[in-house]
């Protein structure tokens, strides 16, 4: 098992992102399903968001109890919007999540330099990692939720379909219509 590989867990295909010791963080390949970042249209962190307690109650009674036993419970940072100093609100003890800016920047082909330095780049990160990043949804790229902040905190950062960073963001509920793509993240524990 390494980096990049992809491996069975649940019902899905996962992309390993990184391996740790004995751990190993994992993505679905694909967006799974479309919903929204929170149930109502207002400011919203992680830590509150109807999306967070999806994950971490019903989406995750989706594994069976061995495959819940291999799932590693984690603290997240929640970093404010580097570019907006949108607050990113508390820490978080999360089982299954959605990257954060930094680590969509940090996984998928190292974008961090651009996340650091806004530059001439009003909205987005366009850069030589924008094909790692697109992900499909019923054969089609479609743009992706990421669990940071937004331009203000009614919105939260994605990925667009070209696989830019829109560290603007997407409205946490309304708009646009399909409420945007799901990759599930979490930390599985892995045998040597």
């Amino acid at each position: 098992m390494k980096k990049d590989d992809l491996i069975a867990f649940g019902n899905y295909k996962w992309r390993i992102l990184d391996i740790k010791e004995d751990k190993a963080l994992i993505i679905t390949e694909e967006i799974i399903e479309l919903r929204w970042y929170n149930d109502e249209f207002v400011d919203i962190t992680w830590e509150n968001c109807s999306l967070r307690k999806y994950l971490n109650h019903d989406f995750l009674e989706t594994f069976n109890t061995t495959e819940r036993a291999e799932i590693i419970t984690v603290k997240n940072n929640n970093h404010d919007n580097p570019w907006f100093k949108t607050k990113g609100g508390n820490e978080t003890i999360d089982n299954i999540f959605l990257l954060s800016l930094e680590e969509v920047c940090k996984y998928f082909g190292d974008s961090r330099e651009n996340l650091s330095h806004k530059d001439k780049q009003k909205w987005l990160i366009n850069d030589e990692n924008n094909q790692r990043r697109q992900a499909e949804f019923r054969k089609e790229n479609h743009w992706w939720r990421l669990r940071s902040p937004g331009y203000y905190s009614r919105t939260s950062a994605s990925v667009n379909s070209k696989g830019n960073v829109y560290i603007r963001g997407n409205g946490v509920y309304g708009r646009p219509k399909d409420g945007g793509g799901i990759r599930p993240v979490l930390w599985l524990k892995i045998k040597n």
